[in-house]
């Protein structure tokens, strides 16, 4: 068997003269980095923030959410966010599958002129695809605790096409507010403020966590939080690093300016959870952390390094005066179960870096970034102020109206129930699920993982040594007590 050259070949599309190696090498690590902040950051956060009983169901619709997205975005999704022009607000839905669709050039089809990525489209779909996987499992945190996992499994697919897609299409995919300029460089009203809009309401609709959850929310692990914490914070390089679509200058502006916010912001929520409860904070600083990640990623590449301090300041400190004192005491907000402060830490933060961006963008920034946007108001160009206002506004409005028509529609049409039974609320993942996420010994909740059925009573014989229903190893002690007395008792009578 012979093998041809690659010259000439219509299917060579390794020496195109559009590839460009570089950028497409960037653009795939940056898609991998923002798909760990997901799995395992999310996953690991999740668990490690939420009580035992609901660590193993908390990382499970995490994880649900990320492989359930995947499908619904190259069936007919991508297409409705980034493809061919069909209403001001959303593209013709249609799949990605073909090999000629993932070893073409991308472009972005509604833009005008029509832009090009200098790399296949297949790398632009799972580009995007990590960005709206996990925009949802953002949403999911506002529901932990006791959504019905059959209600969310229907949910994932429906919000992620009536509600991701608009926006994305909308602000990035050449849809009417990409039109009018409005500037969201890596998706703080795509990602952030929708994920928060749409996590309040379906904290609304779903209901509250039984009593006894909401007034013991003690994490599970608290290494485990920092461990996915930190996932998040380097994985944010990525997110905001990936969004020139080239390994250029103004992705190297993106990066450090992430992490300045982030710092900055960090350090200011600390410092006002000392003030305000005379003590520093773990949890209060990843807090800080995740809002600062948040507000600096509408105006990574388009602001200066000042900007980003600034921006740190005003997501270390209104987002914290949003979460601890708003939500503590307006009786709305405590009526609603948040149960993770999506709201405050995506919604609120997502508004401040939206905002600012229309302060601090600079003109240099925005020419560095391909946008014909004469900076912000620092600029001369104040009516950026009010085009980020629009875009938050049409946002807030659209999650608003669909998420509770999705909620509506499952529970209402399809008859499914939001809200776990009050039993499997007492119980948690052990009921749910079959599974704990902490096993110190035999647990007839496991059995069945390798017997393939439920058993009532645990195989693990006496003086074994378990991990739910598995045996790991002898008990040394009850090795030396059977070679003393001669009695088996690591035999089952």
């Amino acid at each position: 068997m012979s093998v041809l050259g690659n010259v000439g070949s219509e299917y060579n599309f390794t020496t195109t003269d559009w590839l460009d190696t570089g950028d497409n090498a960037w653009q795939l690590t940056a898609a991998t980095l923002v798909g760990l902040q997901s799995v395992p950051g999310l996953v690991i956060l999740y668990a490690g923030l939420m009580r035992n009983k609901w660590a193993i169901n908390s990382a499970f619709m995490a994880f649900y959410g990320f492989a359930a997205t995947l499908i619904t975005w190259v069936l007919w999704a991508y297409k409705m966010s980034f493809g061919i022009y069909m209403l001001p607000f959303v593209g013709r839905p249609g799949p990605v599958v073909t090999m000629a669709q993932e070893l073409g050039q991308s472009q972005l089809p509604s833009t005008s002129p029509v832009l090009f990525q200098n790399f296949p489209l297949s790398t632009m779909v799972y580009f995007q695809f990590v960005f709206a996987a996990i925009t949802v499992i953002i949403l999911a945190g506002a529901v932990l605790g006791r959504m019905n996992f059959t209600a969310w499994m229907i949910f994932v697919p429906l919000w992620i096409t009536f509600c991701y897609s608009i926006g994305a299409y909308s602000l990035w995919g050449g849809g009417f507010l990409f039109q009018m300029g409005v500037i969201d460089y890596s998706g703080g009203y795509v990602i952030h403020v929708s994920s928060g809009t749409a996590g309040f309401v379906a904290a609304h609709w779903v209901g509250p966590r039984l009593k006894e959850d909401r007034e013991d929310g003690r994490p599970s692990n608290y290494m485990a939080v920092l461990i996915g914490a930190g996932l998040l914070w380097l994985g944010w390089n990525g997110f905001n690093g990936g969004d020139p679509y080239a390994a250029s200058a103004d992705a190297g502006a993106a990066v450090l300016n992430t992490n300045i916010t982030t710092a900055m912001s960090l350090l200011c929520w600390t410092i006002c959870d000392i003030i305000y409860y005379k003590k520093p904070s773990v949890i209060g600083a990843i807090q800080g952390m995740i809002t600062g990640l948040v507000a600096i990623t509408p105006a990574a590449g388009v602001v200066a390094g000042w900007g980003a301090i600034i921006i740190g300041f005003a997501s270390g400190t209104i987002p914290w005066l949003s979460m601890n004192i708003m939500g503590k005491k307006v009786a709305y907000f405590r009526k609603i179960d948040d149960t993770l402060g999506i709201f405050h830490t995506h919604c609120v933060a997502g508004f401040v870096g939206g905002f600012c961006s229309g302060l601090f963008a600079t003109s240099q920034g925005t020419a560095a970034f391909g946008l014909t946007n004469p900076g912000g108001a620092i600029d001369g160009n104040g009516k950026q102020v009010w085009l980020q206002i629009v875009g938050f506004l049409f946002i807030v409005g659209w999650d608003t109206v669909w998420t509770s028509l999705i909620l509506c529609f499952i529970k209402y049409v399809l008859r499914i129930p939001l809200r776990m039974s009050e039993e499997e609320l007492a119980a948690g993942s052990d009921m749910i699920h079959g599974e704990a996420a902490y096993v110190l010994g035999p647990c007839e909740a496991h059995e069945h993982l390798l017997a393939g059925n439920y058993v009532r009573r645990s195989d693990t014989n006496q003086g074994e040594l378990g991990l739910g229903g598995v045996t790991i190893g002898q008990d040394p002690q009850a090795v030396d007590k059977q070679s003393s007395s001669g009695t088996p008792e690591g035999k089952r009578d």
